[in-house]
Formats: structure tokens, sequence, C-alpha cells
């Protein structure tokens, strides 16, 4: 399990910080352990409102692309991935996934 969380929140914060990304702003990575240890829960915070991601992960259009698979993993490795306001509601947006332990 612990690959996987791993996984999750490099491939997060690759996409915050390649997609996410505004000069001047940082991204926020946040990982909580649920108060039962069954579940881990990766959160990154970007600043970028107006690039939202794709509803549901696509496969990359050409199958030898080095780059577009890391939504597919993550939506494959989490239990639920959501995209969701700021909580301190600045501009940007959360991407939150769910793994159980």
């Amino acid at each position: 399990m612990n690959d996987a969380v791993t996984l999750v929140v490099a491939e997060l914060a690759a996409n915050a910080v390649t997609h996410g990304r505004v000069p001047g702003r940082d991204f926020r990575p946040e990982i909580t352990l649920s108060p039962g240890r069954d579940l881990v829960r990766v959160e990154v915070t970007d600043t970028r409102a107006d690039r939202p991601p794709a509803d549901a992960p696509r496969p990359p259009r050409d199958p030898e692309a080095e780059t577009g698979r890391g939504p597919r993993l993550v939506s494959r490795l989490a239990d639920r991935v959501r995209v969701v306001p700021r909580a301190d509601g600045g501009p940007g947006k959360t991407v939150r996934a769910e793994l159980p332990l």
C-alpha cells in the first residue's frame, strides 16, 4: 500500500506543478490518515482556477506517449478521486484521492 500512496502523491503533485501552477504561487500537498487508520486521504491544492481536470481520465491519444497516464493510474489505485473547490476560498482547486489501507 505504501507504493500506491507514494505514486498517488507523486502524480497529483506533478500534475499540480505541471498544469496548476501560477507564477508566484505554490501548490499544497496534504496527507491525512483517518481516525480508524483504515484510509489515507491525499489532497493537492493548486492555484489555477481556469484549467479544471477532465471528469474522467482518458487514455493517451498516442499509446507510445511518455505522458498522460497519471490520472488513470490515480483513479485505479484510489477508491475515490474528486476535484473540489479550495477550502480557503482562494483561486484554484483541490484534487482529493482516498486509498483504503
